[in-house]
Order: C-alpha cells, then sequence, then structure tokens
C-alpha cells in the first residue's frame, strides 16, 4: 500500500512534468518559426531594412550618387553614416563618414566590413545597391549587432532531435527525484494514518505525533477519536467487570438467606401437617426476616457498586449543613427504638453550606450514628460536633461522630470499611454489612475527607470533612 500511494503520486508528476515540456517545446519552436517569418520590429532588423530600403533617398548627379534632404536627416537621426563605392571598390561619395573610414576596399574588406564591426565596437555596418553603386551604411548603436552562422540543415535538425531527448530523459530525471522526494514526504502521512487506523481495528488505541502540514486537522482528529474510543473501550470493559463482580457477590451473597428460606419451606412442608401454630408463626417470621434482609442487601450492594464505580449520578443542592443534621438528630431522637439513647449535638458555627446530595448525604451520617449505637452498650453516648477548619486557604465544615462505647481493635482499623466487617468486639448481626461501606464511598463521592480514630475500650471517633 505505502509504495502503491508513492508509484501514483510520482505517475502525476512525471505525467505533469512531461506535458508542460513538450508544450514547452511546441511553443518555443512556434515562437522561433513566427519570429523567422515576421517582423518582430527589433533595433537589428529596424537598421537593417533602413539601409537596404535607403536608396529611396538617393539620387543621381552628374554621375554621382547624391542623398537629398529627407535622407540626410534620416541619418542624423538614426546617427548613421554613408559611404557610396564604384565597382572598384573606390568611395565617389560620402556623408557624415567617420575621418578614419578607408576610401577604397578590395573584395575582402568589403565581406569584413559586412560581417565583422571593423571601424569600432559601437558601429555595425550594413550594404545596399543603388543606381549601380554599392554603399555602406554604419548606423552607431550599441545595442545593434550582427552574427554571421554558418550551418547545415540535416545536421541542425539531427543536433536539435538529440537535444530534445537529452532535453526530455533529463526532465524525467528530475521530475522522478523530486518526484520521489515530494511522494514520500507526501504519502508517509497517510502511511502513517492507514497504520492507525489498522491499530484502532486491532484496539489499539496509541496517539500519533500531529505532523505540520496539511494532514494536521486530520491526525488532530484521529487521536481524538483514538481517546474517544479508548475511553469507551475502558468504560465496556468496566461495565463487564461490575457486571461480573454484580453476579458473583449476588451469587454469593444469596447463598446463606436463600438456604435459610428454602430449608424453612422444606420444614414446613414435609410436617405441615404436625407444626403447632406457634412453630408456624416462628418460621414464617424467619422467612419474611430473611427475605427483607436479601432486599435490603440487593438494595446496598447495588448501590455500593454503583458509587465505588461512579455510576450513580448525584443530585447536588444547597444545604445548610447545621440545620440539616441538627434535625436529623432531632428524628433519631424521636426513634421509638432508640429514643432513649444518650446523643448529643453541638454546633460551633451558624451556618454551613455546601451543595451534597441530600438523601445520600443524610444516609451516610445515619449509617455512623447507627454505628456506634448497635454496636455499642446501651449507656453508649455518641457526640454530633459540627466545625469550621481551614485547609490550604479553603474554608471546610467538620462533622465529627464520636463516641465512650468498646472502640476498635487496632489489627481491625483497617478493615471497617471493608464489605461485610463487623468487629469482633461486637454482638451485633444487625444489618448488610455494608452500611460503613457505602458510607465511606458517599463521602467520597461528594470529593470529602473521612478519617476514622479508635482506641479499645475508650470510643472510637469519625470526622468528615466536606
Amino acid at each position: 500500500m505505502k509504495w502503491k500511494l508513492t508509484r501514483r503520486f510520482l505517475g502525476s508528476v512525471v505525467t505533469i512534468v512531461v506535458i508542460v515540456g513538450i508544450v514547452n517545446t511546441i511553443l518555443l519552436l512556434s515562437l522561433l518559426f513566427y519570429r523567422a517569418m515576421h517582423d518582430f520590429g527589433t533595433e537589428e532588423v529596424s537598421a537593417e531594412n533602413f539601409s537596404r530600403t535607403f536608396s529611396q533617398y538617393v539620387e543621381l548627379k552628374d554621375n554621382k550618387p547624391m542623398v537629398n534632404e529627407k535622407g540626410l536627416k534620416k541619418l542624423q537621426d538614426n546617427n548613421a553614416w554613408i559611404q557610396f563605392l564604384n565597382n572598384k571598390g573606390e568611395q565617389v561619395a560620402a556623408f557624415y563618414t567617420p575621418k578614419k573610414l578607408p576610401t577604397v576596399y578590395s573584395p575582402v574588406e568589403i565581406v569584413q566590413m559586412y560581417k565583422y564591426k571593423e571601424i569600432d565596437a559601437e558601429t555595425t555596418v550594413f550594404v545596399g545597391e543603388t543606381h549601380n553603386f554599392s554603399y555602406f551604411v554604419g548606423v552607431k548603436e550599441q545595442k545593434i549587432g550582427r552574427y554571421v552562422i554558418t550551418y547545415n540543415y540535416a545536421k541542425v535538425f539531427k543536433n536539435f532531435n538529440i537535444l530534445l531527448l537529452l532535453f526530455l530523459i533529463v526532465d524525467i530525471i528530475i521530475a522522478l527525484g523530486i518526484g520521489f522526494l515530494f511522494g514520500k514526504r507526501l504519502t508517509r502521512p497517510l502511511n502513517i494514518l492507514i497504520e492507525g487506523i489498522q491499530q484502532l481495528r486491532e484496539r489499539s488505541f496509541k496517539k500519533m505525533s500531529i505532523p505540520k502540514g496539511v494532514y494536521e486537522d486530520v491526525f488532530r482528529n484521529m487521536n481524538e477519536l483514538s481517546v474517544k474510543l479508548d475511553q469507551y473501550e475502558k468504560e465496556r470493559d468496566l461495565l463487564d467487570q461490575m457486571r461480573e463482580e454484580w453476579i458473583s457477590n449476588v451469587s454469593h451473597d444469596m447463598k446463606t438467606p436463600l438456604a435459610s428460606i428454602h430449608g424453612y419451606t422444606e420444614l414446613m412442608k414435609d410436617n405441615a401437617t404436625d407444626l403447632t401454630p406457634q412453630e408456624l408463626y416462628e418460621f414464617s417470621s424467619i422467612i419474611n426476616r430473611q427475605s427483607t434482609y436479601m432486599k435490603d442487601l440487593l438494595d446496598d450492594l447495588n448501590l455500593t457498586m454503583r458509587l465505588r464505580n461512579q455510576r450513580l449520578p448525584l443530585q447536588f443542592e444547597d444545604v445548610e449543613i447545621v440545620g440539616f443534621i441538627r434535625e436529623m438528630t432531632i428524628e433519631l431522637l424521636n426513634d421509638s427504638q432508640l429514643g432513649d439513647r444518650q446523643v448529643e449535638f453541638e454546633a460551633n458555627v451558624d451556618m454551613a453550606k455546601h451543595k451534597v446530595d441530600k438523601k445520600l448525604l443524610k444516609r451516610a451520617i445515619f449509617n455512623f450514628i447507627y454505628n456506634a449505637l448497635v454496636h455499642n452498650e446501651e449507656n453508649v453516648i455518641v457526640k454530633i460536633q459540627i466545625d469550621d477548619i481551614r485547609l490550604e486557604s479553603e474554608l471546610h465544615t467538620k462533622i465529627t461522630i464520636s463516641d465512650n462505647g468498646r472502640g476498635i481493635p487496632s489489627e481491625d482499623l483497617e478493615q471497617v470499611f471493608e464489605r461485610y466487617y463487623r468487629g469482633t468486639n461486637t454482638a451485633s448481626t444487625h444489618g448488610t454489612g455494608l452500611g460503613m461501606a457505602i458510607a465511606r464511598d458517599i463521602i467520597l463521592a461528594h470529593n470529602g475527607k473521612l478519617d476514622l480514630t479508635s482506641v479499645e475500650n475508650k470510643g472510637t471517633t469519625i470526622t468528615i470533612l466536606i
């Protein structure tokens, strides 16, 4: 493909050069022929005609040639002189001739006078005849010259053909050289583009260097296309990975509750007539609880998957954080199951507005609070505090959730935000085990920062910066 493009370009260049060379040759020959057949009005031709037609101004007086007044004026106007000779080469009359001009000429001297500038370097001599007298007309003009050429038609034609053939050969060689250089330079970007397209077909998304010139926009668009396709490919891989992970997690996480449901339904089916109403109620309650757990587990698993893969669109709105968390605390204390718990709220700032997803942020903070209440003794004290803090010249809102409960062993601190983690010093099995992981992912989705510190038997502190 590379050489095919180069050959096509070379062929085009050579064809153009050959056509131009032929047309130029024909035009040159036509001009030379036309010049030979017509008077172009050059100085040399005008002087030649002037000299040969000067006989019209010559008259005989006492058998001697004389120039009339019009002829004399013509000589003055053309800066010329005239010398009349008889058959013996002797001067019989002269007008405006230079002083050193010979008065007698041999036949050889006459030829020399005509062919070469024998008078001086600025004077060209022309020959004419009138009334049986010959005459020299000398025109003093540097721009006028004469070249006498002896040639053979056959040799000239042969040499011209050789010259034309040589010209064509040289022209073709030059065209091939220039065409190859320019062809290689112009087709090289096309070859790179073709290789780039082949790489895209093979799902190799590499950026190409952008050359200057006519192909610059093409390369830029190709690079943008490569980036887009690479992005789409990564998104597709991520979706495939999410799907496989989702299927794996669901199949793994559903085995225990499904086994429980299946076991109790088999028990109820096989012993339907022997079970007491109390046993039926207990079994059905377990099945209901396990099915509810499965629903919550699916919802939480779906949420954490979407959060971690940034597939959950957040609905941001302006929220006044102090009032928002105060209302959450009141709602928590009004809960019949937790109303007797000790939850304190303290705000050291009057107002703190941020753009957040109200629903998700509420879930995250509730998860932290519920975690502190559920996994500690009933007399645990949970404190919620809001402060301002300046980091890197930016003002942040700090939300601190602390308790004085059992704390978390140092060896378990790194696993707190992992899925299904439950501390070794808690007996509670409440929830799906995804609450802390979901809360952490929600804070990170808000570009916030999360920190957890805990001392065993002294309590745990969670710090949120938004």
